[in-house]
């Protein structure tokens, strides 16, 4: 008597599950900051909603809002980045004191942000105040330490023999992180040496693009530091482009385009220290 053949099982779908327990496995800490800070938004916006109060034309707890979605972001995209680190290296105690302390530095961050709001002041560019204008400074360097972490990941990467991708993909991910840093502190660092975002114009948000907020009457150094920190998104963006177009060795072809990115970063940058809004027209 023959048996009969079952079908083999169809494969799971890797769906939000499947992939939260991916990115806890790779990297714990940063999948759990992560997580905390986009719960984190549900309060922030309920704050919003609750409190009247304005800073510049805008709801005081505009800004909270957005420096934990940023920051879950980044720290969503380190944790799914990490599976590509050296076998290991997320489990040393070297990598786990500098986790920890990047994770210090965004909790820093968002109580700094969160307080003032809470307090119905502005935590950049405050230095009207002494304590206030003594916390700036430290909370640049706090900025510092956290961005770093790309940084740290675009060596490790960059170091990784072992990594069996494309290596347009690891060109990506190499190029989206070395750029992230130091972008970031160019624009960054000369919003803080100005005390302001704005160049001219009003520096008003009922100025801005809908929803994002870059200024439509003067130049907006936030629109240079918004693609500086996205580096990390944009440029991995195109190599995964090239690998769905059927070119995995295409890896020159990522190195042009992060040369461009970086030139588009200074461009706007530049337009912003002109004095000249970004895409005045949209809006």
């Amino acid at each position: 008597m023959t048996a009969l053949a079952l079908p083999a099982p169809a494969p799971a779908r890797a769906g939000p599950l499947a992939l939260w327990n991916r990115m806890r496995n790779d990297e714990p800490l940063f999948a759990a900051t992560a997580l905390f800070l986009a719960l984190a938004i549900i309060p922030l916006a309920a704050a919003g909603m609750i409190d009247p109060r304005l800073h510049l034309g805008e709801n005081i707890w505009v800004k909270p809002i957005k420096f934990a979605v940023a920051l879950s972001v980044y720290t969503a995209t380190l944790t799914l980045y990490a599976r590509y680190l050296p076998a290991g290296m997320t489990r040393r105690t070297t990598y786990r004191l500098f986790a920890g302390a990047v994770v210090f530095a965004i909790a820093a961050e968002m109580v700094w942000i969160g307080g003032a709001a809470a307090m119905g002041t502005t935590s950049h560019f405050n230095t009207g105040e002494p304590v206030w204008a003594a916390l700036y400074p430290v909370m640049g360097a706090m900025a510092t330490l956290l961005t770093s972490a790309s940084a740290v990941y675009a060596v490790a990467i960059a170091r990784n023999r072992d990594l069996a991708i494309a290596p347009v993909l690891k060109a990506g991910l190499v190029w989206g992180l070395g750029l992230t840093l130091p972008l970031t502190l160019v624009t960054a660092g000369t919003m803080s040496s100005l005390n302001g975002h704005n160049v001219g114009g009003s520096g008003m948000a009922t100025e801005g693009l809908w929803l994002i907020g870059w200024l439509r009457d003067g130049g907006d150094l936030r629109v240079a530091h918004f693609f500086a920190t996205h580096a990390m998104h944009f440029v991995p963006a195109f190599a995964l482009a090239l690998m769905w177009l059927g070119r995995p060795g295409a890896s020159r072809a990522v190195h042009g385009f992060a040369l461009a990115f970086a030139l588009f970063v200074l461009a706007t940058f530049a337009q912003a220290l002109m004095g000249r809004p970004f895409l005045a027209m949209i809006g």
